[in-house]
Protein backbone atom coordinates (compact mmCIF):
# COMPACT_ATOMS: atom_id res chain seq x y z
CA UNK A 1 0.00 0.00 0.00
CA UNK A 2 2.04 3.18 -1.06
CA UNK A 3 1.24 6.70 -2.51
CA UNK A 4 1.78 5.51 -6.16
CA UNK A 5 -1.43 3.92 -6.10
CA UNK A 6 -2.03 0.28 -6.27
CA UNK A 7 -5.18 -2.26 -7.77
CA UNK A 8 -8.63 -1.23 -6.42
CA UNK A 9 -9.89 -1.77 -3.13
CA UNK A 10 -12.17 -4.92 -2.59
CA UNK A 11 -15.29 -3.70 -1.18
CA UNK A 12 -14.23 -5.16 1.98
CA UNK A 13 -11.06 -2.62 2.59
CA UNK A 14 -12.83 0.27 1.88
CA UNK A 15 -13.95 1.30 4.54
CA UNK A 16 -11.01 0.32 6.41
CA UNK A 17 -9.08 3.01 3.88
CA UNK A 18 -11.15 5.42 5.05
CA UNK A 19 -11.47 5.13 8.59
CA UNK A 20 -8.05 7.52 9.07
CA UNK A 21 -10.09 10.96 10.47
CA UNK A 22 -13.25 10.77 7.99
CA UNK A 23 -16.42 13.09 9.87
CA UNK A 24 -13.86 15.63 11.05
CA UNK A 25 -14.18 18.34 8.27
CA UNK A 26 -17.16 19.30 5.37
CA UNK A 27 -17.83 16.38 3.12
CA UNK A 28 -19.21 17.08 -0.54
CA UNK A 29 -20.02 15.43 -3.45
CA UNK A 30 -19.06 15.80 -6.95
CA UNK A 31 -20.92 13.82 -9.53
CA UNK A 32 -19.29 13.70 -13.37
CA UNK A 33 -21.61 13.54 -16.46
CA UNK A 34 -19.23 12.46 -19.51
CA UNK A 35 -21.48 13.61 -21.96
CA UNK A 36 -20.76 16.25 -24.39
CA UNK A 37 -22.24 16.83 -27.93
CA UNK A 38 -19.18 18.01 -29.37
CA UNK A 39 -15.26 17.64 -28.29
CA UNK A 40 -13.69 21.13 -27.72
CA UNK A 41 -9.68 20.63 -28.85
CA UNK A 42 -8.42 22.37 -25.67
CA UNK A 43 -9.92 19.96 -23.20
CA UNK A 44 -8.60 17.07 -21.83
CA UNK A 45 -11.07 15.99 -19.59
CA UNK A 46 -12.36 12.88 -19.14
CA UNK A 47 -15.57 13.07 -21.68
CA UNK A 48 -17.42 11.62 -24.60
CA UNK A 49 -19.24 12.21 -27.57
CA UNK A 50 -22.38 9.94 -28.80
CA UNK A 51 -20.48 9.26 -32.18
CA UNK A 52 -17.54 8.15 -29.61
CA UNK A 53 -20.03 5.98 -27.15
CA UNK A 54 -22.01 4.52 -29.75
CA UNK A 55 -24.15 2.06 -28.47
CA UNK A 56 -22.17 1.58 -25.32
CA UNK A 57 -23.34 3.84 -23.40
CA UNK A 58 -26.13 6.36 -22.86
CA UNK A 59 -27.69 8.64 -20.14
CA UNK A 60 -29.74 6.28 -18.84
CA UNK A 61 -27.57 3.80 -18.70
CA UNK A 62 -24.97 5.90 -16.97
CA UNK A 63 -27.76 6.78 -14.08
CA UNK A 64 -28.57 4.05 -13.73
CA UNK A 65 -25.18 3.12 -13.11
CA UNK A 66 -24.64 6.16 -11.14
CA UNK A 67 -27.46 5.90 -8.64
CA UNK A 68 -25.96 1.75 -7.99
CA UNK A 69 -22.81 3.25 -7.56
CA UNK A 70 -24.54 6.09 -4.45
CA UNK A 71 -26.11 3.15 -2.94
CA UNK A 72 -23.23 1.02 -2.68
CA UNK A 73 -20.85 4.03 -1.11
CA UNK A 74 -23.90 4.76 1.42
CA UNK A 75 -23.42 1.02 2.70
CA UNK A 76 -19.79 1.30 2.90
CA UNK A 77 -20.04 4.79 4.80
CA UNK A 78 -22.99 3.17 7.18
CA UNK A 79 -20.50 0.54 8.18
CA UNK A 80 -18.38 2.87 9.46
CA UNK A 81 -17.87 3.39 13.19
CA UNK A 82 -18.37 7.20 12.88
CA UNK A 83 -21.57 9.11 11.67
CA UNK A 84 -21.70 9.77 8.11
CA UNK A 85 -21.31 13.57 8.10
CA UNK A 86 -24.58 15.54 6.24
CA UNK A 87 -23.63 16.33 2.44
CA UNK A 88 -22.83 20.42 2.92
CA UNK A 89 -22.11 20.51 -0.94
CA UNK A 90 -22.87 19.19 -4.45
CA UNK A 91 -21.57 19.88 -7.77
CA UNK A 92 -22.49 18.64 -11.35
CA UNK A 93 -19.42 18.70 -13.36
CA UNK A 94 -18.19 16.96 -16.77
CA UNK A 95 -18.72 17.18 -19.50
CA UNK A 96 -22.10 19.33 -20.11
CA UNK A 97 -24.31 18.20 -17.31
CA UNK A 98 -27.03 20.44 -18.99
CA UNK A 99 -27.81 18.06 -22.00
CA UNK A 100 -29.13 16.00 -18.80
CA UNK A 101 -31.69 18.60 -19.53
CA UNK A 102 -33.43 20.18 -15.97
CA UNK A 103 -35.46 16.56 -15.30
CA UNK A 104 -32.60 14.94 -15.51
CA UNK A 105 -30.13 16.51 -12.92
CA UNK A 106 -33.16 17.01 -10.94
CA UNK A 107 -33.36 13.30 -10.72
CA UNK A 108 -29.56 13.17 -10.29
CA UNK A 109 -29.87 15.14 -6.99
CA UNK A 110 -32.46 12.89 -5.85
CA UNK A 111 -30.54 10.10 -6.40
CA UNK A 112 -28.07 11.92 -4.08
CA UNK A 113 -31.01 12.41 -1.24
CA UNK A 114 -31.95 8.83 -1.45
CA UNK A 115 -28.85 7.63 0.23
CA UNK A 116 -27.19 10.70 2.13
CA UNK A 117 -28.50 13.61 4.11
CA UNK A 118 -28.13 16.91 2.57
CA UNK A 119 -27.69 19.93 4.90
CA UNK A 120 -30.23 21.92 5.15
CA UNK A 121 -27.88 24.75 3.79
CA UNK A 122 -26.47 22.90 1.26
CA UNK A 123 -25.05 23.98 -1.91
CA UNK A 124 -25.69 22.40 -4.78
CA UNK A 125 -24.43 23.53 -8.20
CA UNK A 126 -24.33 22.20 -11.46
CA UNK A 127 -22.15 23.50 -14.47
CA UNK A 128 -24.02 24.20 -17.60
CA UNK A 129 -23.11 24.77 -21.29
CA UNK A 130 -25.07 28.17 -22.40
CA UNK A 131 -26.38 26.37 -25.90
CA UNK A 132 -27.87 23.79 -23.83
CA UNK A 133 -29.98 25.87 -21.53
CA UNK A 134 -33.49 27.86 -21.27
CA UNK A 135 -35.39 29.59 -19.06
CA UNK A 136 -37.42 26.66 -17.97
CA UNK A 137 -34.22 24.41 -17.88
CA UNK A 138 -33.34 27.15 -15.24
CA UNK A 139 -36.59 26.90 -13.59
CA UNK A 140 -36.70 23.09 -13.23
CA UNK A 141 -33.60 23.49 -11.75
CA UNK A 142 -34.40 25.71 -8.71
CA UNK A 143 -37.71 23.68 -8.00
CA UNK A 144 -35.39 20.27 -7.85
CA UNK A 145 -33.02 21.90 -5.46
CA UNK A 146 -30.33 23.55 -6.74
CA UNK A 147 -28.72 26.86 -5.86
CA UNK A 148 -25.81 27.53 -7.92
CA UNK A 149 -25.23 27.49 -11.76
CA UNK A 150 -21.72 27.75 -13.32
CA UNK A 151 -21.76 28.22 -17.23
CA UNK A 152 -18.96 27.77 -19.59
CA UNK A 153 -18.47 31.25 -20.51
CA UNK A 154 -14.57 31.38 -21.87
CA UNK A 155 -15.48 34.78 -24.18
CA UNK A 156 -17.58 37.30 -25.77
CA UNK A 157 -15.57 36.97 -28.95
CA UNK A 158 -16.60 34.87 -31.53
CA UNK A 159 -13.36 34.20 -33.13
CA UNK A 160 -11.64 33.09 -29.80
CA UNK A 161 -14.97 30.75 -29.34
CA UNK A 162 -14.39 29.34 -32.49
CA UNK A 163 -10.38 28.75 -31.68
CA UNK A 164 -12.14 26.95 -28.45
CA UNK A 165 -14.74 25.08 -30.55
CA UNK A 166 -17.48 26.18 -28.06
CA UNK A 167 -20.55 26.18 -30.07
CA UNK A 168 -22.33 28.90 -28.41
CA UNK A 169 -23.14 32.44 -29.48
CA UNK A 170 -20.45 35.28 -27.89
CA UNK A 171 -24.32 36.61 -26.29
CA UNK A 172 -25.75 33.37 -25.21
CA UNK A 173 -23.62 32.90 -22.07
CA UNK A 174 -24.54 36.33 -20.71
CA UNK A 175 -28.48 35.92 -21.70
CA UNK A 176 -28.44 32.27 -19.79
CA UNK A 177 -26.84 34.31 -16.82
CA UNK A 178 -29.81 36.52 -16.53
CA UNK A 179 -32.06 33.55 -17.38
CA UNK A 180 -31.23 31.54 -13.68
CA UNK A 181 -31.11 35.11 -11.98
CA UNK A 182 -34.56 35.33 -12.92
CA UNK A 183 -35.18 31.78 -12.33
CA UNK A 184 -34.36 32.67 -8.76
CA UNK A 185 -30.69 31.50 -8.63
CA UNK A 186 -28.74 34.10 -6.42
CA UNK A 187 -25.71 32.32 -7.09
CA UNK A 188 -24.77 31.97 -10.72
CA UNK A 189 -20.65 32.20 -12.07
CA UNK A 190 -19.21 32.62 -15.29
CA UNK A 191 -15.98 30.94 -16.03
CA UNK A 192 -13.57 32.98 -18.35
CA UNK A 193 -10.35 31.63 -20.23
CA UNK A 194 -7.94 33.85 -21.28
CA UNK A 195 -4.63 33.96 -23.56
CA UNK A 196 -6.26 32.24 -26.38
CA UNK A 197 -4.21 32.43 -29.84
CA UNK A 198 -5.64 35.46 -31.71
CA UNK A 199 -7.11 36.99 -28.09
CA UNK A 200 -6.85 40.93 -28.06
CA UNK A 201 -6.65 43.35 -25.12
CA UNK A 202 -9.93 44.34 -26.42
CA UNK A 203 -11.73 41.07 -26.89
CA UNK A 204 -10.82 40.18 -23.20
CA UNK A 205 -12.42 43.72 -22.36
CA UNK A 206 -15.48 43.16 -24.62
CA UNK A 207 -15.22 39.64 -22.83
CA UNK A 208 -15.33 41.41 -19.54
CA UNK A 209 -17.56 43.97 -20.34
CA UNK A 210 -19.87 41.32 -20.95
CA UNK A 211 -19.30 39.25 -17.80
CA UNK A 212 -20.38 42.82 -15.65
CA UNK A 213 -23.22 43.27 -17.27
CA UNK A 214 -24.84 40.23 -16.17
CA UNK A 215 -25.03 40.94 -12.70
CA UNK A 216 -23.29 37.77 -11.81
CA UNK A 217 -22.19 36.96 -7.96
CA UNK A 218 -18.95 34.86 -8.95
CA UNK A 219 -16.18 34.83 -11.91
CA UNK A 220 -13.39 32.19 -12.47
CA UNK A 221 -11.03 33.03 -14.95
CA UNK A 222 -8.25 30.39 -16.19
CA UNK A 223 -5.11 30.39 -18.32
CA UNK A 224 -5.25 28.62 -21.16
CA UNK A 225 -3.43 25.62 -20.81
CA UNK A 226 -2.01 23.67 -24.05
CA UNK A 227 -2.86 19.74 -22.92
CA UNK A 228 -0.64 17.17 -24.01
CA UNK A 229 -2.84 14.69 -26.79
CA UNK A 230 -5.53 17.56 -27.37
CA UNK A 231 -6.28 18.96 -30.80
CA UNK A 232 -5.44 22.21 -29.75
CA UNK A 233 -1.94 20.59 -29.04
CA UNK A 234 -1.55 19.05 -32.11
CA UNK A 235 -2.40 22.84 -34.13
CA UNK A 236 0.41 24.44 -31.74
CA UNK A 237 3.03 21.61 -32.83
CA UNK A 238 2.22 21.78 -36.67
CA UNK A 239 2.92 26.05 -35.86
CA UNK A 240 -0.98 26.40 -37.44
CA UNK A 241 -1.49 28.61 -33.47
CA UNK A 242 0.91 29.95 -31.24
CA UNK A 243 1.15 28.74 -27.53
CA UNK A 244 0.12 30.76 -25.01
CA UNK A 245 2.76 33.57 -24.27
CA UNK A 246 3.82 33.80 -20.85
CA UNK A 247 4.11 37.52 -20.54
CA UNK A 248 0.68 38.22 -22.17
CA UNK A 249 -1.23 36.10 -20.00
CA UNK A 250 0.35 37.53 -16.56
CA UNK A 251 -1.02 40.74 -18.12
CA UNK A 252 -4.27 39.52 -18.89
CA UNK A 253 -4.48 38.21 -15.33
CA UNK A 254 -3.88 41.86 -13.91
CA UNK A 255 -6.15 43.23 -16.25
CA UNK A 256 -9.00 40.60 -15.22
CA UNK A 257 -8.22 40.95 -11.46
CA UNK A 258 -8.37 45.15 -11.67
CA UNK A 259 -11.85 45.48 -13.34
CA UNK A 260 -13.12 42.57 -11.30
CA UNK A 261 -12.17 44.53 -7.95
CA UNK A 262 -13.34 47.87 -8.94
CA UNK A 263 -16.78 46.18 -10.02
CA UNK A 264 -17.13 44.99 -6.27
CA UNK A 265 -15.63 41.11 -7.17
CA UNK A 266 -12.89 40.66 -5.26
CA UNK A 267 -10.86 37.43 -5.31
CA UNK A 268 -11.08 34.37 -2.62
CA UNK A 269 -8.88 31.95 -4.34
CA UNK A 270 -5.78 33.08 -7.35
CA UNK A 271 -8.81 32.32 -9.92
CA UNK A 272 -11.70 32.67 -8.55
CA UNK A 273 -13.84 36.06 -7.47
CA UNK A 274 -17.17 36.93 -5.42
CA UNK A 275 -19.08 39.70 -4.53
CA UNK A 276 -19.29 38.54 -0.84
CA UNK A 277 -18.64 35.64 1.21
CA UNK A 278 -21.87 34.17 0.51
CA UNK A 279 -20.74 33.85 -3.54
CA UNK A 280 -17.85 31.92 -2.84
CA UNK A 281 -18.01 28.29 -4.29
CA UNK A 282 -18.34 26.40 -0.85
CA UNK A 283 -17.49 22.89 -2.86
CA UNK A 284 -14.24 24.43 -4.37
CA UNK A 285 -13.03 25.96 -0.85
CA UNK A 286 -13.77 22.56 0.41
CA UNK A 287 -10.81 20.93 -2.32
CA UNK A 288 -8.78 23.63 -1.48
CA UNK A 289 -9.16 23.03 2.37
CA UNK A 290 -8.28 19.43 2.43
CA UNK A 291 -12.26 18.57 3.18
CA UNK A 292 -13.82 14.91 2.55
CA UNK A 293 -15.51 14.35 -1.21
CA UNK A 294 -16.91 11.81 -2.78
CA UNK A 295 -16.51 11.45 -6.71
CA UNK A 296 -19.31 10.02 -8.26
CA UNK A 297 -19.29 8.41 -12.40
CA UNK A 298 -16.56 7.97 -14.76
CA UNK A 299 -13.00 8.97 -14.07
CA UNK A 300 -14.39 10.87 -10.68
CA UNK A 301 -11.97 10.96 -7.72
CA UNK A 302 -13.31 10.22 -4.09
CA UNK A 303 -10.58 11.65 -1.28
CA UNK A 304 -12.42 10.89 1.88
CA UNK A 305 -10.22 10.24 5.41
CA UNK A 306 -6.51 10.57 3.44
CA UNK A 307 -7.09 7.72 1.24
CA UNK A 308 -7.86 8.88 -2.53
CA UNK A 309 -9.69 6.72 -5.09
CA UNK A 310 -10.60 7.68 -8.83
CA UNK A 311 -13.18 5.53 -10.85
CA UNK A 312 -12.48 3.52 -14.35
CA UNK A 313 -12.82 6.50 -16.79
CA UNK A 314 -15.04 4.66 -19.71
CA UNK A 315 -18.80 5.26 -18.83
CA UNK A 316 -19.65 1.39 -20.28
CA UNK A 317 -16.51 0.00 -18.19
CA UNK A 318 -18.11 1.96 -14.77
CA UNK A 319 -21.33 1.01 -15.25
CA UNK A 320 -19.99 -2.78 -15.58
CA UNK A 321 -18.40 -2.44 -11.84
CA UNK A 322 -21.44 -0.98 -10.56
CA UNK A 323 -23.22 -3.85 -11.68
CA UNK A 324 -21.03 -6.27 -9.64
CA UNK A 325 -21.77 -4.29 -6.61
CA UNK A 326 -18.25 -2.80 -5.90
CA UNK A 327 -17.00 1.06 -5.89
CA UNK A 328 -16.45 1.30 -9.31
CA UNK A 329 -12.48 2.07 -8.30
CA UNK A 330 -9.54 1.71 -10.80
CA UNK A 331 -7.11 2.24 -8.04
CA UNK A 332 -6.59 4.11 -4.45
CA UNK A 333 -3.56 5.32 -2.77
CA UNK A 334 -3.15 6.46 1.21
CA UNK A 335 -1.91 9.41 1.45
CA UNK A 336 1.34 9.87 3.83
CA UNK A 337 1.27 12.45 6.23
CA UNK A 338 4.25 14.32 3.86
CA UNK A 339 1.76 13.83 1.01
CA UNK A 340 -1.30 15.45 2.87
CA UNK A 341 1.53 18.13 4.06
CA UNK A 342 2.87 19.17 0.31
CA UNK A 343 -0.98 19.06 -0.76
CA UNK A 344 -1.99 21.60 1.98
CA UNK A 345 0.68 23.89 1.68
CA UNK A 346 -0.10 23.76 -2.71
CA UNK A 347 -3.92 24.48 -1.86
CA UNK A 348 -4.42 26.48 1.09
CA UNK A 349 -1.62 29.21 -0.39
CA UNK A 350 -3.91 29.95 -3.24
CA UNK A 351 -6.07 31.54 -1.08
CA UNK A 352 -7.41 35.00 0.13
CA UNK A 353 -7.12 33.91 3.27
CA UNK A 354 -3.94 32.72 3.20
CA UNK A 355 -1.65 29.52 4.44
CA UNK A 356 -2.17 29.47 8.12
CA UNK A 357 2.19 29.62 9.24
CA UNK A 358 1.24 27.27 12.38
CA UNK A 359 0.71 24.63 9.30
CA UNK A 360 3.99 25.17 7.80
CA UNK A 361 7.09 22.67 9.21
CA UNK A 362 10.33 24.52 10.21
CA UNK A 363 11.74 24.56 7.01
CA UNK A 364 8.35 25.70 5.56
CA UNK A 365 8.76 29.04 8.20
CA UNK A 366 11.98 29.75 7.60
CA UNK A 367 11.54 30.17 3.88
CA UNK A 368 8.75 32.50 4.39
CA UNK A 369 11.49 35.05 5.16
CA UNK A 370 12.51 34.51 1.56
CA UNK A 371 9.26 35.25 -0.39
CA UNK A 372 8.03 38.21 1.91
CA UNK A 373 11.32 40.15 0.88
CA UNK A 374 10.63 39.01 -2.90
CA UNK A 375 7.56 40.87 -2.31
CA UNK A 376 5.61 37.88 -3.21
CA UNK A 377 4.13 37.28 0.13
CA UNK A 378 3.01 39.10 2.82
CA UNK A 379 2.37 38.23 6.14
CA UNK A 380 -0.95 39.00 7.92
CA UNK A 381 -1.19 37.66 11.84
CA UNK A 382 -0.17 34.30 12.18
CA UNK A 383 -1.21 33.49 7.92
CA UNK A 384 0.81 34.18 4.86
CA UNK A 385 -0.92 35.70 1.81
CA UNK A 386 0.08 35.92 -1.75
CA UNK A 387 0.58 39.69 -3.17
CA UNK A 388 -0.18 40.81 -5.99
CA UNK A 389 2.30 39.65 -7.24
CA UNK A 390 2.82 36.85 -5.78
CA UNK A 391 -0.84 35.34 -7.34
CA UNK A 392 1.02 35.54 -10.80
CA UNK A 393 3.38 33.23 -9.42
CA UNK A 394 2.42 31.42 -6.85
CA UNK A 395 3.45 28.20 -8.25
CA UNK A 396 7.24 29.41 -7.50
CA UNK A 397 5.83 30.60 -4.09
CA UNK A 398 4.94 26.93 -3.04
CA UNK A 399 7.94 25.47 -4.31
CA UNK A 400 10.15 27.69 -2.23
CA UNK A 401 7.96 26.53 1.11
CA UNK A 402 8.25 23.21 0.07
CA UNK A 403 12.24 23.01 -0.60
Amino acid sequence: MTSTGTAAPTTAEQPVLTLRDFGGGPFGIYVHVPFCATRCGYCDFNTYTAGELGTSSSPQSWFEALRGELETAAKQFDALPTVTPKVETVFVGGGTPSLLGGDGLANVLDAIRANFTLAADAEVTTESNPESTAPEFFERLRDGGFTRISLGMQSAAAHVLKILDRTHTPGRAVAAAREARAAGFDHVNLDLIYGTPGETDADLDASLDAVLSAGVDHVSAYSLIVEDGTALARRVRRGELPAPDEDVLATRYERIDTRLRAAGLDWYEVSNWAANDAARCRHNLGYWDGGDWLGAGPGAHSHVGGTRWWNVKHPARYADRVADGVLPAAGWELLTDEERYTEGVMLTARLRTGLPLADLDADGRAATTRVIADGLAERSGEHLILTDRGRLLADAVVRTLLT
